[in-house]
């Protein structure tokens, strides 16, 4: 392939990228509907620049801590604690970058609006010529800036597929990330995941460059533009430095980006010369530039964070308090992906297989059936590779090192494996398995998916398939990204109740889950959610012996006082009726809703799907509860064309795709006549 026409084709997958990832970035009218999303926005528009630098950095003072809210913390339009710890367990490099480009659009925009339509989202939301308050200007351009790290994401993956194989396999690899649904859907939200793996994709790109330079030196007299070779050990040092100036963003941007140091151990046994000293500078600027990006989880030692005394064999360790507000955080959601705290809203896996859900799910929806099957056989191939020539090379050669170079088998595969391999062994073992968890692992599978696929002998086969994987995964793209062209289901829901409740009335929300409605403007009116009084129904809190008689009680007197119950999602019907013995007396409720028995009749239902040529992609969501869903709400799904795709992870569909019902208490039952329906244990 001519270098015109490479740069042509990347161009062209850059833009489909770009286009997929930035369409329909105010999805939700900006009602912040992740809800961590909404709180990183929300500790974000307390981050600002310092009138005071000697008390920038004093924990309890800072405007730059996420750990604490500042003492005279305010932002219009929102609510800010004031003087107080606060949880963050996020990543400390994506907060500080999306209020970096927010204010570099607040400078901007005022400059340059007028170069451009009034109606253009860059004009309207990016520089703000909409007037939004900061707690919505600041989700806007945070979420454009997530598209184009993962747009930058693609671009990585073009570099890495056409240094270890070709162009072609670049080129390939990078269509297919570009079309990828799971990238898509992250791009649309400031979280961390997207920039975790952006980082971590420069710095195995950029450690593969250190070490195949390191590789090719001793061939080379001289380097190409005829510089002398010690320009070229230069390079291989301004390589190795970058990889670890981006592992340690990558950890700034999550925690569990530490499994880097595995391919950063091995990429220094083959650097030249003394590999511990490689090590030691690497790991040296890692730990320096994650505390510059990330100064208060070695700053802020407010917090409380103990480990028990341990016996190791002779030895004793004593307990100790690391104190570290960043040390808590992790151990925290250690915790919580382990299944240890029982959060709730976590409860959903259970049930769930290791590994198998990860890849059912991606297989389901987050890359679809013919990338994700490409794409995991593709990974065993990687594997099996290495295996094969290693276990062949070992025959002949007894230091490892020596192996890879004889066989002409490249270090770099093994370098994508020392990442690959041992985070999807831990993570895919957790309890909790949000689909965005193997995030940082789909630029190595798109790679390899189009290398396996590339290294086929048969030219029509490989064309053939490829042709038809990556025309398939184009269009259930295209039809996701039309989920962005619907009203968002929350907020039609919000303005029927504007328009048809009247204010005062009480209306039920699900715990765990979001309340309704969302303050909004509707027919030209200022409308506010505390119009209407709000309570929650506790279904899924308390488990087991706390399932019981009074928890029971206490919802259905509110049940028996409600005028509506507003069911947002399926996060609480798709987990409840499943744990039948974590939930005795709550995982009968939804079905008696459903089903019209407790006197409250749906009145209200939306959803937006994945649509292709009017055809929607649907998931299941009472399927896996064994649920029969409402007359109105199953006519609903029947008025428009589609296909069943099975179960979706909830974290998949609950934020930008669920399916809402809202129902009105018709017969107004007693709390008394309700509890004569439910089966108490002793019956």
């Amino acid at each position: 392939m001519k270098k015109w026409q490479e740069r042509v084709c990347l161009a062209f997958i850059l833009l489909v990228a770009a286009v997929f990832r930035l369409t329909g970035i105010d999805w939700d009218d900006y009602h912040h509907y992740h809800p961590d999303e909404r709180y990183i926005s929300w500790v974000a528009t307390t981050i600002e620049f310092s009138s005071d630098w000697q008390t920038a950095f004093s924990p309890h003072q800072s405007t730059f801590n996420p750990f604490y809210w500042p003492p005279e913390a305010a932002s219009r339009g929102i609510e800010v604690p004031q003087n107080e710890p606060r949880d963050f367990a996020y990543g400390h490099v994506p907060l500080y970058l999306g209020v970096l480009a927010t204010r570099l659009m607040e400078w901007v925009g005022p400059r340059l609006h007028s170069l451009f339509p009034d109606d253009w989202l860059l004009t309207q939301d990016l520089f703000n010529q909409a007037e939004l308050i900061e707690f919505r200007h600041l989700t806007a351009v945070a979420r454009a800036l997530t598209a184009l790290f993962d747009v930058g994401t693609v671009w990585l993956v073009f570099l890495l597929g056409r240094r270890l194989f070709s162009s072609v396999v670049g080129l390939l690899a990078a269509a297919f990330l570009a079309v990828n649904v799971m990238h898509i859907q992250l791009a649309h939200f400031f979280i961390s995941d997207p920039y975790q793996t952006f980082f971590t994709t420069a710095a195995l790109v950029l450690l593969i460059k250190a070490v195949s330079h390191r590789e090719h030196r001793e061939k080379r007299d001289q380097a190409d533009n005829g510089s002398p070779i010690t320009d070229h050990r230069s390079r291989i040092t301004v390589y190795w430095l970058l990889a670890a100036v981006f592992i340690g963003l990558a950890i700034g941007s999550k925690f569990s980006a530490i499994l880097l140091v595995l391919p950063l151990m091995l990429a220094a046994t083959w650097m030249e010369g003394r590999w511990d000293f490689w090590l030691g500078t690497a790991v040296f600027t890692t730990a320096l530039t994650f505390f510059l990006t990330n100064p208060f989880a070695v700053l802020d030692l407010s917090c409380e964070v103990l480990t028990p005394a341990m016996q190791l064999g002779p030895v004793t360790v004593p307990a100790l308090d690391w104190r570290a507000c960043y040390v808590e955080n992790i151990a925290t959601q250690n915790s919580m992906v382990q299944g240890e705290g029982d959060v709730p809203f976590t409860r959903q896996y259970g049930g769930t297989r290791p590994y198998l859900y990860f890849v059912e799910m991606q297989l389901r929806w987050g890359m679809g059936w013919p990338l994700g099957l490409l794409a995991f056989g593709a990974f065993g191939w990687a594997v099996w590779q290495v295996f094969r020539r290693l276990e062949i090379g070992s025959r002949r050669l007894r230091d490892w090192r020596l192996i890879a170079k004889n066989l002409q088998f490249p270090i770099s595969n093994l370098l994508l494996l020392a990442w690959v391999v041992p985070f999807f062994v831990t993570t895919g073992g957790f309890f909790v398995k949000f689909m965005r968890y193997l995030q940082p692992l789909t630029p190595f599978l798109m790679v390899w998916a189009a290398a396996w696929l590339w290294s086929w002998r048969s030219a029509w086969l490989k064309w053939g398939v490829g042709t038809a994987v990556l025309l398939t995964t184009t269009l259930y793209a295209i039809s996701f990204v039309n989920v962005y062209r619907q009203p968002h289901p929350w907020v039609a829901a919000s303005e029927w109740i504007f328009r048809t409740v009247e204010p005062g009335a009480l209306i039920l929300s699900e715990q765990w889950d979001d309340s309704l409605p969302s303050s909004m403007v509707v027919d030209g009116e200022v409308r506010r959610r505390s119009e209407y009084p709000n309570d929650e129904l506790t279904w899924l809190t308390g488990t087991e012996e706390d399932d019981n008689a009074e928890k029971l009680a206490e919802n259905l007197e509110l049940l028996a006082e409600a005028d509506y119950i507003t069911v947002l999602s399926n996060r609480i019907y798709g987990t409840v009726p499943r744990l039948q013995e974590r939930y005795p007396l709550s995982s009968q409720y939804h079905e008696l809703l459903f089903s019209g028995a407790l006197g409250y009749e749906p009145v209200f239902v939306a959803g937006r799907y994945p649509t292709l040529f009017g055809w929607q992609l649907r998931p299941n969501t009472f399927g896996w509860p064994d649920l029969v869903p409402p007359p109105l709400v199953q006519s609903y799904l029947d008025s428009q064309p589609g296909f069943n795709l099975g179960r979706a992870d909830e974290s998949f569909i609950v934020y930008d795709q669920p399916l809402t019902i809202v129902f009105e208490n018709v017969e107004r039952k007693t709390a008394v006549e309700l509890q004569s329906l439910f089966t108490l244990p002793s019956e």
